[in-house]
């Protein structure tokens, strides 16, 4: 005679293992991650195009560099030699030109929110620290002196010298500011081209952004960004 065959007992999902549908889940998805770059925009990193070749080689045109933004939180000031992203002081970038790609849009407009992109009306620039607050610098031949001492520049653009033909100073640096100079010294306006201007050619801290950390963008520049010091 046949057994029958025990019951087989079915489970009950878990209490709150609950799926919601897709149509649900997708959209929770994307708003979950936006929040997330926004929040990594605001406190840990934000992109920034360069502009120009006065970083070169250290930073080629169109590089897209990370800065990041939670060092000032930690008490970070900038330091000499150390490549900074500072908002434009006020003429030192010629008009931007409106955008042409396919991300001009609403899209280009939404990732450049979310610090995916370099900021719309992009007016930041890249400069290495060359002396700060109460320093004094100057340029004589070929010749950069902080405070009296002779600069070592292993970073400068292949046949540049650290005057590059614009002899100046000695220039004291105002309180609360930096003195900034490109790599590419024959190829940058600088703090020593904006000598005239507010603060005497140097930039406001309040300005600058956070120190340059990493190359992000393109995949052949990939490079976590190390500085020189002094």
């Amino acid at each position: 005679m046949t057994q029958p065959r025990p019951a087989v007992e079915l489970q009950s999902p878990a209490p709150g293992r609950r799926r919601w549908p897709w149509w649900v889940e997708i959209p929770v998805m994307i708003t979950v991650g936006l929040v997330v770059a926004l929040l990594i925009k605001t406190c840990l990193f934000q992109v920034f195009s360069i502009p120009s070749g006065s970083m070169e080689n250290t930073l080629q045109v169109g590089d897209r560099v990370a800065v990041n933004k939670l060092a000032p939180i930690f008490g970070w000031e900038p330091k000499d030699g150390e490549p900074v992203v500072f908002r434009d002081p006020g003429g030192w970038l010629p008009p931007q030109p409106p955008a042409d790609n396919a991300l001009s849009g609403a899209v280009g407009s939404t990732l450049s929110f979310l610090g995916l992109l370099p900021p719309k009306d992009d007016n930041y620039l890249v400069k290495r620290v060359i002396a700060t607050a109460g320093q004094t610098v100057g340029c004589s031949g070929s010749t950069l002196t902080v405070d009296g001492r002779t600069v070592d520049e292993p970073y400068l653009h292949a046949g540049d010298d650290s005057c590059s033909g614009l002899d100046f100073g000695p220039v004291t640096v105002p309180q609360g500011h930096i003195w900034v100079e490109g790599d590419h010294r024959s190829d940058s306006a600088d703090s020593r081209y904006h000598r005239d201007g507010p603060g005497g050619g140097a930039v406001p801290v309040s300005d600058v952004a956070g120190p340059a950390s990493a190359v992000v963008w393109p995949l052949g520049h990939l490079d976590w960004f190390g500085f020189t010091g002094r």
